[in-house]
């Protein structure tokens, strides 16, 4: 027997039947950042992004995408869901913006892919607004941060330390950048003395 519940015996990917289980009362909380520099957080903040607001956009991209779950992640049961939130915080002292997404509903399944897809594509969105503004935004920490609810009742993961905030991921490319640069210049140039090249 497959420990994998969208397995069967034969190896198969399947959706699970629920047509048993009870309903009962669902949630699911996620986050994620997104990193950027300071010119694209203030442009967010004060609503003076090229493409309009885009908190705004992002929290109504996010609720959209958790509805529509099920349309995107193959095994996924359709679910009535009775809430969804998006909460967004621009961060400036951390150099991102965190997004967490809150799904509920009465049913026989989770909604933990609900919660996930939702802060994945209010991220996304934010990506999308502000690229003209940071070309090297990064994405990170898209987790479960609690559910409740089914069999399992209340879970909460335990804690994940956060990714380093995008002022230090720069620094430390550029780092890496003028190290190799100042390896390459010091490298010796071959002696070419009683070399002849013959035409």
């Amino acid at each position: 027997m497959s420990l994998l519940s969208h397995v069967d015996e034969k190896g198969s990917a399947v959706m699970v039947d629920v047509t048993e289980k009870d309903v009962t009362y669902r949630m699911a909380r996620a986050g994620g950042l997104i990193h950027m520099n300071g010119s694209a957080l203030k442009a967010v903040s004060e609503g003076s992004a090229a493409k309009g607001d885009v908190l705004a956009a992002a929290r109504i991209a996010g609720i959209m995408a958790a509805k529509k779950t099920s349309d995107l992640i193959p095994l996924c049961h359709p679910l009535q869901l009775t809430k969804v939130s998006i909460d967004l915080e621009v961060c400036p002292d951390r150099g991102y913006i965190r997004c967490e997404c809150e799904v509920r509903l009465m049913g026989k399944t989770g909604a933990e892919m609900e919660a996930l897809t939702g802060v994945s594509v209010a991220l996304l969105t934010i990506y999308d607004m502000c690229k003209a503004l940071d070309k090297a935004m990064v994405i990170s920490d898209i987790s479960l941060k609690e559910k409740d609810g089914g069999r399992s009742g209340h879970f909460i993961p335990d804690p994940v330390p956060e990714h380093k905030d995008h002022i230090e991921i720069i620094k430390e490319e550029k780092q890496i950048k003028t190290e190799k640069g100042d390896l390459n210049e010091n490298k010796e140039e071959p002696d070419k003395k009683g070399i002849q090249i013959g035409w």
